[in-house]
């Protein structure tokens, strides 16, 4: 459900026509002052002509600046409606406030947020964060920054998060202020999770503190100097060796002449040479201690010039020449521990000459790019590790880098043989005084695969706002055209020539209602009541019905598994989804075939074994539908759930039964797989949680008797309040009650039905109320009524689920429903059973 803005802010745009305006009136009032200027006065023909060239003159002027003031404003009005769909969309809370506390215009994710489904349930960014320590202090900051009309930004740890069940959340809020001519000043806040970019951030932290431990501890030494001589690291193996404090380091304390003995700084000092030139120098010499004495080393130089010639900073391995040291042995231990964590590291590391040939990689590579080092004519090639179509860019970057160029963009690549992915770091490399390349490749599979379930998971549940939207628009519609039609009905007799025509009326509008009710199924808004079932025993009733359905050529195959578990949904929709895939199974199946409808129970530990990263470890019972069709292409199954998306002849679907299926199985907290293959079939999986009975006292059901009844009385007495924003609604369900003998009294929202309670003299017997209208909805209404004392029994009307809004009514109370579209017998018995209440 879009939010809908308390007040629009008006551009300026919307004023552009006025200067226009205002010169036409000026045109206007100098021609009506010339005309009786002229009167009673004889002025030359060449006057009368300038001042009328004058005139026409002012007044086309005034006519084009009123023109492209309009223009003006119908492309500011373009402008503010691309804003507004960009902002609602976005995946950033946004919320427009002036003020201190008045709220202009909240996004959908910032209601999500909130955790309310309407603008009843909004809250400023400080309410948000209420009750929160963590956040006093940036929010103050922010508020102050807002005051001010001044740009600010925090970040802040919230325990829990707003939204899911993760041990905390990362928020980044922002706020600036919004210029708007000619209204109160405003500001904009941005909410934004930034949970995991902040666990990557510390992810990286600690795999680079690894790095770093690794090197500082490895048994040699290793030191990089800038071109001034200031050394800017020490791993801690040579800090030991030299005896020097590593907090010297990089802070201007510790240069080059401290730690090299004699004139030998010399010999290391990077002096210009040529561009893009990378020497590499094997040097012994003496490296001076803290103490002054002297520490014989064999030093790894390698300097790297830039594309201008100047030198960069330096990396200088120092090998432990002293005495008793064994460098031979301390080089071997080194080269084994770097051979280590070179294949251990999870990252894929493959170096590669000019032309892509692998000459060196890591376990990591060989267990991701497997395809890169099975080549069967002996080459192995880095592109051959990824799908073809990524090919060509992988070997132009590798070209690119091998012949100088700066380190190529990340390429997003699929891999050969497999599903899948991975972002690959193409940087440039010397081996054996030959220019190659470190192709680094990061598995992202997963994260692809979350970017997917994202995206279709938002896909469907826009499209389930919007369905929901409109079915309850159309449930307020078709509320009227039915309730109309029994009206006319009640005054026609079957032999009147119209009767006929209203019970067409009638008849289409109850099948509109069918549709309505299949949207609301799939945008979960309907009203469920579950029970718990032993879903072997319902299918063994369906079967005669399955049977019926899919007629001689086809044959359903039933087949339990033993000792189902029990499962809690709703009854007859749980066979509604039954059914509609056992129609569309028949329908893909037109020459004949087998439908095979299966049962098992699935452990969670089995859940893995289907391949589904939806899938939630749990226990489940599966239902199985499948059929030997023709399958469905790959192009159309994922948008099998969409509504209104259906690949039958015009006249022979709507589109909708599958929605449904979807829309009911999510809303009793299950899941639904299709699998299908082009030209032999398609399995539908549907995994619903088992219930697990608790030991608590159960109500006995009440006896029905089952006794002739006389003709229900209809008739009643006593004051009804009818509460409906539409008014068709409104004047429908007012004079049906009127003609059962009701005294019925009118309000078209919540705050005028505060009015009407409020001057009344006579005592209200009964409340009948929509749930969803302007200014203030059904159950704030509610609320405000009984601390004003009101005490009568209430009957909601929505065309919603009565759980979507049974949580914002005050706790223990009780009241009636009714499901919009709703006849005018329901209506009356509702009320009458209600009023008894």
């Amino acid at each position: 459900m879009s939010q809908t803005p308390p007040h629009s802010s008006v551009d300026r745009s919307e004023r552009a026509g006025s200067p226009g305006l205002v010169l036409l009136l000026a045109a206007a009032l100098l021609a009506i002052v010339a005309f009786f200027s002229l009167l009673g006065r004889e002025q030359s023909p060449r006057f009368i002509l300038v001042l009328l060239a004058f005139l026409a003159f002012t007044g086309v002027s005034a006519l084009l600046a009123y023109a492209v003031g309009f223009l003006q404003l119908a492309g500011a009005h373009a402008r503010n409606d691309v804003t507004k769909a960009i902002s609602d969309t976005s995946p950033d809370g946004m919320i427009v406030t002036e003020g201190e506390s008045r709220i202009v215009y909240a996004n959908e994710t910032y209601l999500a947020l909130c955790g309310a489904s309407d603008e009843s349930g909004l809250r400023t960014v400080d309410r948000l964060f209420f009750g929160a320590p963590e956040a006093a202090e940036p929010l103050y900051r922010l508020a102050q920054a807002a005051r001010d009309g001044k740009r600010g930004a925090e970040e802040l740890r919230l325990t829990p998060p707003l939204l899911g069940d993760g041990e905390f959340g990362w928020y980044r809020i922002r706020v600036r202020p919004i210029d708007r001519p000619s209204s109160p000043p405003a500001a904009l806040w941005t909410i934004s999770d930034v949970t995991r970019e902040r666990e990557r951030h510390e992810n990286i932290f600690q795999e680079l503190q690894h790095a770093i431990d690794f090197l500082d501890h490895a048994p040699a030494g290793f030191f990089s100097t800038e071109p001034n001589g200031e050394i800017s690291y020490m791993n801690a193996t040579l800090a030991s060796w030299l005896d020097f404090d590593l907090a010297q380091v990089g802070s201007g304390g510790l240069a080059l002449r401290d730690i090299v003995a004699d004139d030998a700084a010399a010999m290391l000092s990077s002096g210009p040479g040529a561009p893009n030139l990378v020497r590499t120098e094997q040097i012994d010499l003496d490296l001076r201690r803290r103490d002054n004495r002297r520490l014989p080393v064999r030093l790894l130089h390698r300097i790297a010039y830039g594309h201008d010639g100047a030198p960069g900073a330096s990396r200088t391995l120092a090998l432990n020449r002293a005495p008793g040291e064994e460098p031979a042995e301390e080089a071997r231990a080194a080269e084994v521990r770097f051979a280590r964590f070179f294949n251990s590291t999870p990252m894929a590391i493959a170096s590669v000459d000019r032309d892509g040939a692998i000459l060196r990689s890591n376990a990591a590579f060989a267990r991701l790019m497997p395809g890169a080092l099975q080549d069967a004519a002996g080459r192995r090639l880095v592109a051959n590790g990824v799908a073809a179509a990524h090919r060509e860019a992988l070997r132009a970057a590798v070209a690119a880098v091998a012949s100088g160029a700066e380190a190529s963009d990340p390429i997003d690549a699929a891999l050969q043989g497999s599903s899948r992915s991975a972002r690959l770091f193409v940087t440039s490399n010397e081996e054996d005084n030959e220019r190659g390349a470190l192709v680094f490749a990061l598995d992202t599979t997963e994260e692809r695969n979350r970017e997917e379930q994202l995206h279709q998971s938002q896909k469907m549940q826009a499209v389930g706002q919007l369905a929901g939207g409109i079915a309850h628009d159309f449930n307020n519609v078709l509320t009227a055209i039915i309730g109309y039609s029994e009206l006319l009905l009640a005054n026609h007799r079957p032999t009147d020539p119209s009767f006929q025509d209203i019970m067409q009326i009638k008849q289409n509008a109850n099948r509109a209602a069918g549709l309505v009710r299949q949207l609301l199924a799939f945008s979960r808004r309907q009203t469920l009541r579950p029970q718990v079932l032993q879903l072997g025993d319902v299918l063994s009733e369906l079967q005669m019905l399955t049977r019926r359905l899919v007629g001689e050529k086809i044959e359903v195959d039933l087949r339990q598994g033993r000792d189902l578990w029990l499962v809690k949904a709703d009854l007859n929709q749980f066979e509604q989804v039954i059914v509609n895939l056992i129609v569309n199974a028949r329908d893909a199946m037109p020459d004949g075939g087998k439908i095979f409808l299966r049962t098992k129970n699935v452990p969670a530990a089995e859940c893995e074994s289907y391949g589904e990263k939806l899938l939630i470890p749990a226990d489940y019972v599966l239902i199985e539908v499948e059929d030997t069709g023709s399958g469905i292409p790959p192009d159309i199954l994922g948008k099998i759930f969409d509504p209104f998306f259906t690949t039958k002849e015009t006249g022979k679907g709507t589109g909708l039964g599958l929605s449904m299926v979807y829309g009911i199985v999510k809303q009793t907290g299950g899941f639904i797989f299709p699998y299908s293959q082009v030209g032999r079939g398609t399995i539908f999986r549907i995994f619903l949680n088992r219930y697990i009975p608790i030991d608590e006292p159960e109500e006995a059901p009440k006896a029905e008797e089952e006794k002739p009844k006389a003709a229900a009385d209809h008739t009643g007495r006593g004051v009804v309040l009818l509460v409906e924003d539409e008014e068709a609604v409104r004047a429908f369900g007012a004079r049906a009650l009127a003609s059962r003998g009701y005294t019925v009294l009118e309000a078209d929202s919540g705050l005028d039905a505060l009015r009407v309670v409020e001057e009344t003299t006579e005592r209200i017997d009964l409340i009948v109320s929509d749930v969803v209208m302007p200014e203030m909805d059904g159950p704030t209404m509610f609320g405000e009524l009984r601390k004003r004392g009101v005490k009568c029994r209430i009957v909601f009307v929505s065309g919603y689920a009565e759980d979507a809004f049974a949580k914002n009514l005050p706790e223990g109370e009780e009241f009636g429903f009714m499901p919009k579209p709703f006849t005018l017998k329901q209506l009356i018995e509702t009320v009458k059973e209600n009023m008894r209440a």
